[in-house]
């Protein structure tokens, strides 16, 4: 029984984990992408960005996964996943130029076969966009009815950048919002082949899918900006501990212990964006967003919040600082609005003398144009050639770093990853109270 054909448009961090997990899966995948130079690396079996578990996932099933250019091979499949770039407008909403533009393709090639096609959007939009953009571009590209000669549903994925193979096989809930019952039909059972475990699947119209898709990130940025004002307050109050008082109030289950903890604010390219697409969409129709938009504020806050309480242990430029880690979270080597990036710079521009380190960044990678940064290529040089160290992402193993290596050293531990450094000239961390020097 020959397999089924399945596209995957747009072979970015999501879009070939995907691609590969469907081969893996025992679907016939065509990975289509406008990147000749990414094709051939994929082809090779080498991913052309980084992330966990995928190159071996890649080089285990590269049988059943073919990559293209040629939009022309999506007649061969009866699904297309769309996976393409939605990056934020000035406005704070979602551009759909690239998703409009794949559409009018795929609509294309949906023109010239009479079957049954289902197309799937898993990038993420704005509520409204599947109804008044995508469904209609579809439609005039292809000169058929939606829910009639083909389906149409949207998808989003809730994975983070270094762990998304476990994540897409092992969601919380999958969201679908469908054109009608026979295409959520058809996406529900290609998403339980590919789960490991059961999740529950919310069904639904497009408008109440996309904003719940975005509520979700802008509900867990809430938590995380409020642990952060938790932190503040303990860094303040004599004997306050943040670990303490957060993992206390997460035992409630209304709460959770989730997201719930103080330290640097969140970062990476979906939460910052979602939070504020979510204020802007509310703004946009006359609802109220305020919550979101002081989620926002307080998150931006934290750098300068750090870079004070730094100052304040009597340090001033050009005295030599150690950041550990410069990605927004550890796993990965995006530093989209990473909140240890921007530290690490924001100490930079003062003056200081700034030596950095990430397992999985150089200075060629980072995307941080910062001159005055001294990127070193080995953890131990970078925390003995500074007087002063801040643990900035919480990598595994900066946590098996020897505490001898700390002897004599002010040191800022922003996620408490040491439970004290007794060798330490100061430990300092996010949401526990020191006096200042």
């Amino acid at each position: 029984m020959p397999r089924e054909r399945v596209a995957v448009v747009g072979l970015g961090k999501l879009g070939l984990c995907l691609a590969t997990i469907l081969a893996s899966k025992g679907y016939e995948v065509t990975g289509i992408d406008t990147d000749e130079h990414k094709l051939e690396l994929i082809s090779q079996g080498k991913p052309p960005n980084f992330e966990p578990r995928l190159e071996r996932l890649l080089r285990k099933n590269r049988d059943r996964l073919s990559v293209s250019m040629n939009y022309e091979d999506i007649k061969r499949c009866s699904i297309s996943f769309v996976v393409v770039p939605t990056p934020s407008e000035t406005s704070g909403e979602f551009s759909l130029f690239f998703v409009k533009q794949a559409m009018e393709k795929v609509g294309s090639i949906i023109s010239k076969v009479r079957k049954y096609h289902l197309v799937v959007l898993t990038s993420t939009v704005m509520p409204g966009s599947m109804q008044n953009t995508v469904k209609p571009t579809l439609e005039t590209s292809s000169g058929k009815k939606c829910g009639a000669d083909f389906g149409l549903c949207y998808n989003p994925e809730f994975v983070a950048l270094g762990d998304v193979v476990r994540g897409m096989v092992e969601p919380d809930f999958i969201l679908l919002g469908e054109s009608d019952k026979r295409a959520g039909d058809i996406l529900s059972k290609l998403q339980r082949k590919l789960c490991n475990n059961s999740p529950y699947i919310e069904r639904m119209d497009f408008a109440n899918a996309e904003l719940a898709k975005i509520s979700v990130n802008s509900f867990v940025t809430m938590k995380m900006s409020y642990a952060n004002t938790l932190a503040e307050i303990c860094e303040k109050m004599e004997g306050g501990d943040v670990t303490k008082v957060t993992k206390a109030i997460g035992r409630d289950s209304r709460i959770g212990p989730a997201y719930l903890k103080g330290a640097l604010g969140y970062g990476g390219p979906c939460f910052p964006r979602d939070n504020i697409a979510f204020a802007t969409f509310a703004k946009r129709i006359g609802a109220q967003g305020d919550l979101a938009i002081t989620t926002h504020e307080v998150n931006m806050r934290q750098i300068d919040r750090i870079t004070q309480r730094i100052e304040s242990e009597g340090v001033a430029p050009p005295f030599k600082i150690s950041v550990l880690g410069l990605s927004y979270k550890p796993n990965t080597n995006v530093v989209e609005s990473s909140q240890a990036s921007m530290l690490a710079v924001s100490l930079a521009r003062k003056g200081f003398e700034v030596h950095v380190f990430d397992p999985a960044i150089t200075t060629v990678s980072s995307g941080v144009i910062v001159p005055a940064l001294v990127y070193e290529s080995h953890l131990l040089n970078c925390i003995r050639n500074t007087e002063l160290c801040i643990i900035a992402t919480p990598w595994k193993r900066f946590s098996k770093i020897n505490k001898a290596e700390f002897k004599n050293k002010i040191v800022f531990d922003c996620w408490g990853i040491f439970d004290g450094l007794p060798k330490a000239k100061k430990y300092l961390r996010i949401g526990l109270y020191a006096p200042s020097a």
